[in-house]
């Protein structure tokens, strides 16, 4: 897994911790929102998210984008809903255990361990993570084909689910035959994407997929 290592510091010096709070407070209950619509339809729950997500970037003081870039924000490019990149995929044992380390630019270095593998069909694998440090939580980010592309995706790629900020889509079932709802759909860009002052941990070797995934948030 690679970092981002950021330098502007561009407004985030403005941001107080209650904006930051509030900012996930958000984000967790409209996470919560989305669960509860996609339960009935994932693509309404889609739409619910793309425009909350549009609305918070665009007005809320602890938005990723600098107050140059709000001036002229017209939303986020998300691709639209397409049903067959949602999966219901059980949790392997492949690679768990392992351990890595990534140093960021502001978060000092973070450290994960893989608590297994998430097996997609016709498109690859990708591993999960735990982060090991305060608030713990469940991690994957992905890179796919469209990565850096004209019209893709994010060079530096995308999460697919990230439990410490709440973007999560829950699991079915309990024990061995739980399976965790995965949703390309909502895929998003980390902070970095929009303002270097950010530190992101990034897609790693184990987090790349060879096929294109147009669908999420594109860049």
């Amino acid at each position: 897994m690679e970092a981002h290592h950021g330098t502007a510091e561009e407004d985030l010096a403005d941001m107080s911790a209650v904006d930051i709070a509030d900012w996930r407070l958000r984000t967790f209950a409209l996470y919560a929102n989305v669960r509860k619509i996609a339960a009935e339809n994932p693509a309404e729950a889609h739409l619910h998210w793309r425009h909350q997500r549009d609305l918070m970037f665009a007005t809320h003081p602890a938005s990723p984008l600098t107050a140059a870039d709000k001036a002229r924000f017209s939303g986020l490019k998300t691709a639209d809903y397409d049903p067959i990149y949602r999966f219901h995929i059980p949790l392997t044992k492949e690679g768990a255990g392992r351990e890595m380390s990534v140093e960021t630019g502001t978060d000092g270095v973070v450290n994960f361990v893989r608590l297994g593998t998430f097996d997609l069909p016709e498109m690859g694998q990708l591993a999960v993570w735990k982060l090991r440090g305060y608030g713990g939580g469940i991690f994957v980010p992905f890179r796919d084909a469209t990565a850096g592309q004209s019209g893709g995706s994010y060079g530096a790629g995308r999460y697919l689910l990230d439990t410490i900020k709440g973007a999560f889509h829950g699991v079915d079932g309990t024990g061995p035959d739980a399976t965790f709802v995965v949703d390309f759909n909502f895929a998003y860009n980390p902070s970095c994407a929009y303002n270097e002052a950010w530190a992101c941990p990034l897609a790693g070797p184990s987090n790349r997929l060879a096929v294109d995934i147009p669908v999420g948030e594109l860049y």
